[in-house]
């Protein structure tokens, strides 16, 4: 007798990729996660680190949850409004210099932010600071000054990258040139300026702890008394915050790169 012979039928093909993206997606989101959650770790050990230590009263005081809170906020108010600044002068000062008509003096807007970052962070805040006096403002303008290279070479470099040929194609479709540029360049050249744009906010949230010596605020203000006053505990704790700051800070760029560039891309 003849035995009966099952016919498989063809493997389900979309089951495996979708379970293979389902996996890159899960590693995506836990990688996403890893950092916040070792540096929440590392704040926590530094807590009771400091719950610890016998404390003088110069560090109770100046470690007191309201004294952190006010230096933490000093130090994200400047940073955030000197980010903003800087993206607002170094974005559209990079589309100028990648027409035609303004190519002439890219060497020159390229030599200004090399200029700026020439200068010690330092020396260009106090040189401020005697010019235009101590306080927020100055801090704020020796922050967009050191910062804005990356953003304004980044998009140069990611305007310049765009292929002329997709530019051709799209002048050929009768686009205009803002037209093109808003909606072919801009959109292409995305990825590049965010990298520019998360290197200028690490850099901002790290330099500004030096706002303190113009009596701008923020988390330089608990490190240096650690070093004058030789307390260690100070200098440690308001260190490892602006660290963290700032890789927090990294962090946030990094998921603005995810969200902001275009599908596709």
């Amino acid at each position: 007798m003849a035995s009966a012979q099952v016919v498989q039928g063809p493997p389900d093909v979309d089951t495996q990729p979708a379970m293979t993206r389902e996996g890159v997606l899960w590693r995506r989101r836990a990688a996403v996660l890893v950092r916040p959650v070792m540096l929440g770790v590392v704040l926590l050990v530094l807590y009771l680190w400091v719950q610890a230590q016998t404390l003088d009263s110069i560090e109770t005081r100046t470690l007191s949850p309201a004294r952190i809170r006010l230096d933490l906020w000093q130090h994200v108010r400047l940073s955030l409004v000197a980010t903003a600044l800087t993206i607002t002068i170094a974005v559209p000062l990079g589309v100028l210099l990648t027409r035609s008509f303004a190519r002439w003096i890219k060497p020159i807007g390229l030599g200004l932010g090399n200029f700026g970052q020439a200068i010690p962070s330092i020396g260009l805040i106090v040189l401020l600071a005697l010019w235009l006096g101590i306080g927020f403002w100055s801090a704020v303008i020796g922050l967009v000054a050191y910062a804005t290279l990356p953003i304004l070479r980044n998009t140069i470099v990611g305007l310049d990258g765009v292929d002329p040929a997709l530019k051709e194609a799209a002048r050929g479709m009768g686009m205009s040139h803002l037209a093109v540029l808003r909606r072919v360049e801009l959109p292409l050249a995305v990825p590049v300026i965010l990298a520019g744009v998360r290197t200028a906010l690490v850099l901002t949230v790290a330099t500004a702890t030096l706002a303190t010596f113009i009596d701008a605020g923020g988390l330089g203000g608990g490190l240096i008394t650690g070093i004058k006053l030789n307390r260690p505990t100070l200098t440690l704790t308001f260190g490892i915050l602006a660290a963290v700051l700032a890789l927090f800070a990294d962090w946030v760029g990094g998921i603005a790169e995810e969200v902001l560039r275009p599908r596709g891309i």
